[in-house]
């Protein structure tokens, strides 16, 4: 265990790093503005919450421990813990005798111990730091849990960047292992994506959790901070164990706006709509999504085209290389914003994931030059999946790169536009690892795609499973889940279904290695 612990508070998001102080970046030291604090414990008093006693687990000065004496009149244990002493201190003046205010530390704390002080019903209250542990690692911080896989991540899902992990989401699975050898309620401010992930995890373990409640909030109006926050409220052994959770505008709103739940082992963002269009989910067997090239090192491996044969890096730098594994480029925002054309180019230095790169020295010897010059940078991509591979090697590759039509979507973007892309010249076009697509072997193909990924079934259908908040709302796993065959046969386009999917894939490799 680290000897540190996160303080009190929000933290809202990465652009505000360079604007506090690195202890500020550490510890989350956001305070909780009292009239938010007595908001949030009204609305749960009127939830009919009634605990006998109530933790804030990191209370900084207090704010939740005075709303929480003056609403809840059941309680008879009401405590706080908090690392900064000073911050403690400063608790304890406010909420006087009512409450206990300790120092501690969040990581180190016996919270078993703690929480047999009270048989229950226990409120885990309050506003956890809203950190990630990669913005700590990036400050050399010790003020986190020991590094671990607790999402169950498998594969290269959990070791290229998918178990970077938000603090908040951290305790908060801690505090649902508190109370389920009790009963009580969680009731934390935090980011939106966090609640849900908390959820899954849950929803995934079948753990004993109530119907839950996510209430949104202005976190630039309580917080100076864009980021999509809310109350996140959830009951443990308390009612009927759920895998639904209401959504609702604002704290005053008595009716949610839509509900979220857990269906075929993932997460649903409007269950009523993916319900009505459930019967669509399946395999995709003939049609497989795929996502653009991963190479981490885009000032090297990404090119403008000056003219000919002459291309320029993120360096600046002019270059005259063979054309055969340079490509054109489409990146996320081109596809976003349906542009087809590009000066962009990519060196794509394999047909297949693992290919030896050794004969391209000969094949292209100027584009091989070009890449030992820049191999002290090549050569440190700190990703595992380079470790152990052909010098040079790219990754998200093979004969569905090199597919001479695809239908394109952006990983990045809130609106769920899909694009045709044809060939640029006598070359594919290939898509940055933010980008995933369908390969298909002809125009007609692609246009055939395009009438099912726009039908009013499909799209009802994905606008029900995406969430627009996330950083990445479309994922390849997010679009593998709907089967394009049962799409076809709703719209009454089996027969061109089974035709365009019986093609041969090998012959089309002619036309980007001669």
């Amino acid at each position: 265990m680290p000897k540190r612990a996160v303080s009190k508070g929000f933290f809202g998001c990465a652009d505000m790093a360079g604007q506090k102080q690195r202890d500020v970046w550490q510890y989350g030291d956001f305070q909780t503005p009292a009239n938010l604090a007595g908001e949030v414990c009204s609305l749960l008093s009127r939830k009919g919450i009634n605990p006998t006693a109530v933790i804030e687990p990191t209370c900084g000065k207090g704010a939740f421990l005075a709303a929480a004496s003056e609403t809840f009149t059941t309680v008879d244990t009401l405590l706080g813990v908090e690392i900064n002493a000073d911050y403690a201190n400063a608790a304890r003046n406010l909420v006087g005798v009512s409450a206990v205010v300790e120092q501690g530390d969040f990581f180190a704390v016996d919270w078993e111990q703690v929480l047999s002080r009270n048989a229950g019903p226990w409120l885990v209250l309050g506003n956890p730091p809203w950190v990630t542990n990669a913005e700590l690692g990036a400050l050399k911080s010790s003020n986190l849990p020991t590094k671990s896989n607790f999402q169950g991540h498998m594969g290269l899902d959990a070791i290229t960047g998918k178990a970077n992990f938000d603090i908040s989401e951290w305790m908060l699975l801690r505090q649902l292992d508190w109370l389920k050898a009790r009963s009580g309620w969680i009731a934390m401010l935090v980011k939106t994506s966090v609640a849900r992930k908390v959820l899954r995890q849950a929803w995934r373990k079948s753990e004993p959790v109530g119907r839950a409640s996510i209430y949104q909030i202005d976190a630039m109006k309580h917080f100076g901070a864009a980021v999509d926050a809310c109350l996140f409220v959830l009951p443990i052994n308390r009612g009927e164990q759920s895998v639904d959770c209401d959504v609702y505008p604002n704290l005053q709103a008595e009716k949610p706006v839509s509900t979220i739940g857990f269906h075929e082992a993932a997460l649903v963002s409007n269950v009523d709509t993916y319900l009505r269009h459930k019967d669509l989910i399946g395999t995709n067997q003939a049609y497989v999504w795929r996502s653009g090239v991963k190479h981490d090192c885009s000032k090297i491996m990404e090119l403008t085209k000056v003219s000919g044969d002459v291309f320029s890096n993120g360096f600046g730098e002019k270059v005259s290389l063979e054309c055969d594994i340079v490509f054109p480029l489409l990146k996320s925002s081109d596809v976003a914003k349906g542009r087809t054309e590009t000066d962009r180019y990519m060196i794509v230095t394999q047909r297949e994931i693992g290919e030896d790169t050794a004969p391209l020295e000969a094949r292209v010897p100027r584009t091989w030059k070009y890449l030992l010059d820049h191999a002290d940078v090549l050569d440190a991509r700190g990703s595992v999946i380079y470790r152990g591979k052909s010098r040079f090697s790219v990754f998200g590759v093979g004969s569905y790169t090199y597919a001479p039509w695809k239908v394109a979507i952006s990983g990045f973007y809130k609106s769920v536009n899909f694009m045709k892309v044809g060939p640029q010249g006598d070359k594919p076009v290939v898509f940055d690892d933010t980008v995933y697509f369908l390969p298909c072997y002809s125009e007609a193909e692609a246009d055939f795609v395009m009438a099912l990924v726009k039908s009013g079934p499909y799209r009802e259908l994905i606008a029900s499973i995406i969430f627009s908040d996330e950083k990445r709302p479309v994922t390849a796993e997010l679009l593998k889940r709907i089967s394009l065959e049962k799409v076809a046969d709703v719209l009454g386009m089996s027969e061109q279904y089974a035709a365009f999917t019986g093609h041969a894939v090998k012959p089309q490799l002619k036309l980007a290695f001669g």
